[in-house]
């Protein structure tokens, strides 16, 4: 009897060093900031004739980590920034104009992620994106790798639609008499975020 009283309290002993533990484990939480120079936005846009394509730059950002894992950030891109691969700078002009992305007014549009799903070697990120003062909920998928030193968030090409932002130049969301003169409403994007431990 005195045995199985020891081996009842050895048990409840054990069982409550082990509740102890489970609650004292926290979360290891981080905040990094982004590396603008090494981080790139890549833009292109389609029309029936052809297509351009070009950069534009990260003002600030931060990706917030919990136990590894990408689980916020939010990101500031300078519209003023927009360049053409072909360096045309009537193009880069006519974009930062009224026409499209009116930067002299909205210098710059941003991203906040809300929510972020991991699927084996890839995730999904969702998050608020605003551009020219509207803001809508996207989706895209990415990669991310992480090193000694740094953090990168890499996505897979993703469209977004200007019309959702108000941007109407040439539009057939706008514009129902322009034949083949419209530009498409969609334009890929595809980012690399770099973030630094």
């Amino acid at each position: 009897l005195k045995k199985m009283k020891k081996t009842v309290i050895l048990i409840m002993a054990l069982a409550f060093i082990s509740m102890s533990f489970t609650h004292t484990i926290k979360a290891v939480k981080s905040n990094l900031k982004v590396d603008v120079t090494n981080s790139t936005i890549k833009w292109k846009g389609y029309k029936p004739t052809g297509s351009h394509e070009g950069t534009i730059l990260l003002q600030t950002g931060n990706i917030e980590l919990e136990d590894g894992n990408i689980v916020g950030g939010s990101f500031v891109v300078d519209m003023t920034s927009i360049k053409d691969a072909d360096g045309s700078e009537r193009l880069e002009g006519h974009l930062k104009s009224p026409d499209f992305f009116d930067v002299e007014i909205y210098g710059t549009s941003n991203f906040k992620i809300s929510k972020v799903i991991y699927e084996g070697a890839k995730i999904l990120v969702t998050g608020t994106m605003t551009i020219k003062g509207i803001s809508k909920e996207i989706t895209f998928p990415a990669t991310v790798n992480s090193t000694v030193d740094s953090v990168t968030l890499s996505s897979e090409t993703f469209q977004i639609n200007r019309a959702d932002f108000n941007v109407k130049y040439k539009s057939k969301s706008f514009f129902n008499d322009l034949k083949d003169k419209f530009v498409n409403d969609e334009f890929d994007l595809q980012v690399i975020i770099v973030a630094k431990k």
